[in-house]
């Protein structure tokens, strides 16, 4: 990797979420399998998303093949700012396998394998970023390693959120070592902090993407999901997350505030744990996408993030249906952020 023609040398920033965007990327959902027995419903999830995202910014959507861009195009094609691109895909979790959007009008195109080769094919997916490039005049930057979006999290100012067990998985990256990656975070995203952590919740099969219990809402502001009940799985992985990020600071040295967020109950799908959590939201213009399960800890949820971002309007969507897949909205937006300046 040549030093002085990296994103960070050349003057690229990556900003945090809440920073403004140019719009939203999504991916049409298409694969039955990876909603069994709920696909049906699944199609509206994304509609409801897209019309809420579209009255506060452009919406992009990969639907390539004529099925997928027929669906899409009735069911939300008609909307005001939205954009469909004939780009196949082999799933929908475009925050995963979906660029890394920097400032101004630049990509970092990290490889991708399905989270450690758990589900084939994922060869379109891992095409999405070098397509979305040509089709946008994005500067394009190649990653060398394996990096999932939800594995990291950004507060704009150069302090990472970065799942541990996902980064440093020898099913991923094969013998690199944290050094390394930290190199390529600092290179790629110009991160001068790495805060690495190690929790996963009950049903994850990211192996502990970040954005299932620990996101920046400020840029030294973390929530961190916590279970409230000592008899539940998650409580004790959830507990230390947040006792260590009690610890930790930003790239100032500042100690980081960091406020509770409460989990849902548990939940079940033909048997399986399902990976539902608040702290899968999305930060776009003017609004904060959250999950919602039909539980009662859903309205402290969209209390203490409209509290965190005063300045936005905070919607729950529903997401049991959405939940069966094993991801949320954070998992199925990627953001692209304004041009500015670097």
């Amino acid at each position: 990797m040549d030093g002085a023609r990296t994103p960070s040398a050349l003057g690229y920033g990556f900003p945090a979420e809440w920073e403004p965007h140019r719009a939203t990327w999504l991916a049409w959902p298409h694969n039955r399998e990876t909603w069994p027995g709920r696909f049906e419903r699944i199609p509206a999830v994304w509609a409801e998303l897209v019309r809420t995202l579209a009255r506060f910014e452009p919406v992009e959507i990969l639907a390539g093949g004529p099925a997928v861009m027929d669906e899409a195009r009735s069911m939300v094609g008609h909307l005001s700012g939205v954009r469909l691109h004939d780009i196949p895909t082999n799933d929908a979790w475009i925050r995963d396998y979906g660029p890394s959007f920097l400032r101004p009008r630049a990509l970092v195109d990290w490889q991708y394998n399905a989270w450690g080769d758990k589900y084939l094919p994922y060869d379109l997916d891992n095409d999405v970023p070098g397509r979305i490039a040509a089709r946008t005049g994005c500067r394009r930057f190649a990653g060398t390693i394996v990096l999932e979006g939800g594995a990291v999290d950004s507060n704009g100012q150069g302090t990472l959120l970065a799942a541990e067990h996902c980064l440093l998985d020898p099913r991923r990256n094969p013998g690199v070592s944290r050094v390394e990656v930290e190199r390529q975070l600092a290179a790629m995203l110009g991160a001068c902090k790495v805060l690495w952590l190690q929790a996963r919740i009950a049903g994850d099969d990211t192996d502990g993407h970040v954005d299932q219990y620990a996101r920046f809402v400020g840029p030294s502001a973390v929530v961190v999901a916590v279970e409230e009940d000592p008899r539940d799985v998650n409580h004790g992985p959830l507990e230390a997350a947040r006792q260590r990020l009690a610890e930790m600071s930003d790239q100032n040295g500042r100690p980081l505030e960091v406020i509770p967020l409460p989990m849902p109950q548990p939940m079940f799908w033909q048997g399986q744990r399902l990976p539902a959590s608040y702290t899968n939201f999305y930060v776009a213009n003017g609004v904060v996408v959250v999950p919602q399960f039909d539980d009662p800890a859903d309205r402290r949820a969209l209390e203490i993030l409209a509290r965190l971002f005063p300045k936005r309007e905070v919607i729950g969507l529903p997401a049991r249906d959405l939940v069966v897949g094993l991801g949320a909205y954070h998992c199925i937006t990627q953001q692209e952020p304004a041009e500015g300046t670097p």
